[in-house]
């Protein structure tokens, strides 16, 4: 086997080993999820904080 070929099959075996950026993918993952739910709570409440300014600017 000539010398490249040595150096591509071990680049090719030491990329598919690799698990150095697993964590960084999972904790990206759940941040996403959280903004998700974030963005859904926030979308439930906008009319019922809306109502309480429009209450308190009327009562003022």
């Amino acid at each position: 086997m000539s010398e490249k070929s040595t150096a591509g099959a071990w680049l090719v075996k030491s990329l598919l080993t690799d698990e150095s950026g697993q964590d960084l993918i999972e904790y990206a993952l759940v941040a996403a999820l959280i903004a998700l739910g974030a963005i859904a709570a926030m979308g439930s409440l906008r009319n019922k904080i809306s109502n309480e300014f429009n209450a308190v600017g009327n009562s003022l």
